[in-house]
């Protein structure tokens, strides 16, 4: 599969030009984050407004995941993806065109949907690849797409500093955020109009219940509703830090309502869980065991998207600024040098993947990646003034290495858990990793870098011993073809025959 990797026929150009389409969606959601002091000067916001930008940023994945991994699934990739990198323009021109911090909190939080894209090349991938090959090409996926941060991040304020000239002579931020959301659209029209859901011949499988994930076990019930809470907690714990001081977003009746609509949409959610599962709940269906997977083996991936891309997420949001006031860099530089953590995803998100693949157990992988994110961020925890800026580079890269390898581990893991509901499952994995974005940031805007950084080593930690006891490893990992499905014929697709 390697020495194809860089073929642009058949499905590599179809992985191609889906890591392309997640890499734009991640330059847009992360092309505040490279502004975000100069946007702090320009508009008069407070230190604490603009680390709620950054929570803002991550708040609406969370629910948005969900609902693109059911319209994924029902739909397909080809137009829940196209139609999400459409939508992207509409918060890059509302960021680009905010005069104050109320409207940038509105911008952020759509901004949040497009985050969501991730979740949509995960399917689209686990339709063209074999089980054998899940590791390296969601790690290519995932890492290349992941990319798009570092785009932001080393990309866009050279752009924004070229194009000074129309900004009288200012950062033209503006036009640099701008110009994502517009790109972004117009690939969406090419990617709709160039890329199919399945190899030719293959059908793709579609769950036979939508509104909710159809679990196999009452256990797996009650766990998947403990998880929804989670979910929801995160998007309260959200509402809340919108009515502190220094923020006002949110008066106190305002954060009181959205609680109640919070507890509302837990309680559909609920409602809707227990419909599609109720022949289930009420001793009328029984699984067979090909058909059955245990919930609480999502929630243990959900915990390890935790450690590696929520703390991701909440590095790449506060590692500009956290550069800059800490070395007394100008913006541009402190963007650059940020750049280095998601540069590497290049490298990192797919060797985790491809070492799950050739250490032949998922498992094990998972659990050692899981402990070196620990010990990396307990050693970025001590960064100060006094350090050389190579070593802090040095770390937060080691740092890097750990949690984006954490992220492509996951990801080999979750398409194999059940096939056809590979949407919901890798939207509630995904919506974790934002959870854990969202809790990360908060305990940022309310403490300091060294306490992150020693939090997310600390969580990290806890789920390696998790991943040791309690995680299991996928049936048919290591297959050549999905548990119940027939290999592709020749006539129908040559190029998988050729390559097994």
């Amino acid at each position: 599969m390697l020495k194809n990797l860089f073929s642009f026929s058949d499905r590599y150009r179809i992985l191609h030009q889906t890591w392309f389409a997640f890499f734009l969606t991640f330059v847009c959601w992360f092309n505040f984050a490279p502004f975000a002091t100069t946007i702090g000067k320009e508009l008069h916001l407070a230190p604490e407004q603009i680390k709620t930008l950054g929570i803002c940023n991550l708040a609406l994945t969370i629910p948005a995941r969900l609902i693109i991994g059911m319209l994924l699934d029902r739909f397909g990739p080809r137009i829940t993806y196209s139609i999400l990198l459409m939508f992207a323009a509409v918060p890059c021109l509302a960021t680009a065109l905010a005069q104050d911090f109320n409207q940038l909190v509105f911008s952020r939080l759509l901004m949040g949907i497009v985050g969501s894209g991730f979740v949509v090349g995960i399917r689209m991938v686990a339709e063209w690849f074999q089980p054998k090959e899940m590791g390296i090409t969601q790690g290519i996926y995932g890492g290349w797409g992941n990319f798009g941060a570092f785009g932001a991040e080393f990309v866009l304020p050279i752009l924004a500093v070229s194009t000074s000239i129309f900004a009288g002579g200012a950062s033209n931020w503006r036009l640099a955020i701008a110009l994502t959301g517009i790109i972004a659209a117009i690939y969406g029209v090419i990617y709709y109009n160039s890329v199919q859901d399945t190899p030719a011949g293959k059908v793709y499988k579609k769950p036979k219940k939508n509104g909710s994930l159809e679990v196999t076990s009452i256990k797996s019930f009650w766990a998947m509703i403990v998880s929804n809470f989670g979910l929801i907690f995160a998007l309260g714990l959200l509402a809340w830090r919108l009515e502190q001081k220094n923020i006002r977003f949110l008066t106190l009746s305002q954060m009181y309502l959205t609680w109640l609509l919070l507890a509302g949409l837990f309680a559909y959610q609920s409602y809707k869980a227990w419909q599609v599962n109720r022949e289930l709940l009420i001793g009328k269906k029984t699984y067979a065991p090909s058909e059955r997977f245990q919930f609480g083996q999502v929630a243990l991936l959900e915990f390890t998207y935790i450690t590696s891309f929520g703390s991701e997420l909440a590095v790449v949001s506060m590692l500009p600024a956290f550069f800059e006031k800490t070395f007394a860099l100008e913006h541009v530089v402190a963007g650059m040098i940020a750049a280095t953590y998601p540069f590497l995803n290049l490298i990192s998100r797919p060797s985790g993947g491809l070492i799950s693949d050739k250490f032949r157990s998922r498992k094990w992988t998972m659990t050692i990646i899981s402990a070196g994110i620990g010990v990396s961020y307990f050693m970025a925890h001590f960064i100060n003034s006094n350090w050389p800026i190579p070593l802090a580079i040095a770390v937060t890269m080691f740092a890097a290495y750990f949690a984006q390898a954490g992220c492509g581990a996951t990801y080999s893991i979750v398409p194999l858990i059940k096939k056809e509901a590979t949407g919901q499952i890798a939207g509630n994995v995904g919506a974790y990793g934002n959870f854990g974005g969202v809790v990360y940031l908060t305990i940022f805007s309310l403490t300091d870098a060294s306490t992150l950084f020693s939090t997310m080593g600390l969580a990290a930690i806890v789920c390696a011993f998790m991943c040791a006891f309690f995680l299991k490893e996928p049936k048919g990992s290591f297959a050549a073809v999905y548990e119940g499905e027939l290999p592709v014929t020749a006539t129908e697709n040559p190029t998988f025959l050729a390559e097994e």
